[in-house]
């Protein structure tokens, strides 16, 4: 299975930049000069790194197959993906692992299951679909979402009070 690395961004000037939302922890090996990348839509790839650079906390990048603005332009959305690296951390975990999992809190009750992970820009979003079938978004912080347990298929949250949709028929 192939993992989302970033999303093509607006354009920056007019050589076929573009800026990048990055979804990996190693930009600069995954956006190397001469890196090939499978695309979301797939008829938009893949695609191959020209150029890469960071600026101010950004990363730009030039595709070999998107010379000019326009080019550029036409891939703004799309999503870039890799491998999974095969030198992953002992406890690290990928969004598509997730998705499914039951969610429980601190006290062992079942709350619902991981229905996905909503990347924004300030923090990344726990999206729980509880037990009465609410869409309930919760903060991935490790204060509210201390145990991310792959191997053993749970996820404990400790919600502040009044996050779930759940919680109104319990007051």
């Amino acid at each position: 299975m192939e993992l989302v690395v970033a999303r093509i961004g607006a354009p920056n000037g007019l050589h076929g930049l573009v800026r990048l939302e990055i979804r990996t922890d190693d930009p600069a090996g995954r956006f190397a000069p001469g890196t090939v990348l499978a695309t979301d839509p797939p008829e938009r790839g893949p695609l191959t790194v020209a150029a890469s650079s960071e600026r101010q906390g950004s990363w730009y990048v030039r595709f070999t197959e998107a010379p000019d603005r326009t080019a550029a332009e036409a891939l703004r959305g799309t999503l870039l993906l890799a491998a999974p690296e095969e030198d992953a951390e002992e406890d690290a975990w990928y969004p598509h692992e997730l998705v499914g999992l039951p969610v429980e809190d601190t006290e062992g009750r079942h709350l619902g299951t991981v229905a996905g992970i909503e990347h924004l820009p300030a923090q990344d979003l726990l999206v729980l679909t509880e037990e009465g079938g609410q869409r309930t978004l919760v903060p991935f912080v490790a204060e509210i979402v201390p145990v991310v347990d792959v191997p053993g298929r749970r996820v404990v949250i400790d919600p502040p009070r009044g996050l779930l949709a759940g919680e109104d028929d319990e007051a």
